[in-house]
Parts: C-alpha cells; structure tokens; sequence
C-alpha cells in the first residue's frame, strides 16, 4: 500500500518533468508529422487499464490515416505498407511513445508497469489473469518491455508480467527504468509485424534437448 502511494507520487514528479523537458521534442516531432502526411498529430487507442477497465492511450501518429483500426502491427500482414517515414523513425527510437506521459499525468498509466493491451486482445488479457497482471496499473515500459518486447509470444510475455506483479517495488522498478534506457539504445526486440521470435527458438531449443 505505501509503496504505491508513492509510486503514484513519483509517476507525477517524472511525468511533469518529462512534459517541461521534452516540450521541444514534442513541437518538432508533430510538426514532422504534419508535414509528411495528413491527419491528427496524435493517435487515440482503446487499451487496457487496472482491473480490465478501458482508456484511451495517446501516441504519436505513425502511420497512415487509412491504416485498418484496432489491429495489432503484426497482424496487418504487411506493416511496412502503413508506416510513414516520420513513423518507421518515431517508432525504431520508441519515441512514438512519449505521449503516453500524459496518460500516466492523468493516473491511467504508471511509468513502470505491463503494457497495457488492446481491448480485444482476448487471448493475452486472459493470459494476464492467471498472474493477476490485469490488477495493476499498466505502464509506459516494463519487465517484458526489456526482455524482449514485440519478439514474446504471448504466454512468455504474460509470465513476465505475473514476475513483474509478484516483485514489484522501487529497487525493481528502477532496474526496468535503467533497462529501458538501454533497450531503446540498442533497439531490442523492435520486429515489425514480428511476435513471437524468441519464444519459437526457445521451443525449438527445448524440443531437441529432449
């Protein structure tokens, strides 16, 4: 209970710090944005908050205004299609994410926490449930986010989240906060229209050493 009270206070203090320190960023980023293609600056999503509940989750724009909706990237087939240029960078740097710090300025997200889903991705909600990650705040990066992020399959992805829940306090949070850093550096785990890349070599591994 204390410890999240104060992550709540430590999300506002980094969130506010974010919007004053990267104000120009955001000013030079939508203005990218607006001048490659038309259409909003910012992209509205219906996600998965505490306790299965619904918000809308900000990023900016990265692709086309024709892009089919509430589709996850790797399921469009052919993503590359969709990706603006502008897009195809925001997205490879994660920058795509930064609006999000107003989703977590408003109480929806924390900074540390698991991804929050779409709504209709019945099969990793579900997932999620059986570690009680559907029960705390979703984050704008987090446990699964460094240890492989769009290569997870599911399962895999859900389980870190449940070891997240299960070891969550400052000294954990912190190590994500670090690792993010460093995966956003490195570009781990980015695959576009990619899911599921380590999970399947794991298997392949696990399957001739029986």
């Amino acid at each position: 209970m204390f410890y999240s009270k104060m992550k709540r206070l430590i999300d506002i203090i980094l969130s506010l710090a974010g919007l004053i320190i990267l104000s120009p960023v955001f000013i030079l980023l939508s203005l990218a944005i607006k001048l490659e293609s038309e259409g909003p600056v910012f992209f509205k999503q219906k996600r998965v908050a505490i306790h299965k509940t619904h918000f809308n989750i900000l990023k900016f724009r990265t692709m086309r205004i024709d892009t089919p909706q509430d589709t996850p990237t790797h399921l469009l087939g052919n993503p590359d299609q969709y990706i603006t240029k502008v897009g195809k960078f925001l997205r490879k740097t994660s920058l795509d994410e930064l609006p999000q710090i107003l989703n977590i300025l408003a109480g929806q997200m924390s900074v540390i926490g698991p991804r929050p889903a779409l709504w209709n991705q019945y099969d990793l909600i579900k997932e999620r449930d059986k570690y009680g990650a559907n029960d705390v705040k979703p984050g704008l990066t987090g446990w699964a986010q460094i240890n492989g992020r769009d290569e997870l399959p599911i399962a895999v992805k859900a389980k870190l989240d449940g070891e997240y829940v299960k070891r969550r306090s400052f000294g954990f949070d912190l190590k994500c906060f670090i690792g993010t850093f460093i995966s956003v550096v490195k570009s781990d785990g980015v695959v576009e229209g990619g899911t599921g890349v380590i999970g399947e070599e794991a298997a392949s591994k696990e399957e001739t050493t029986k």
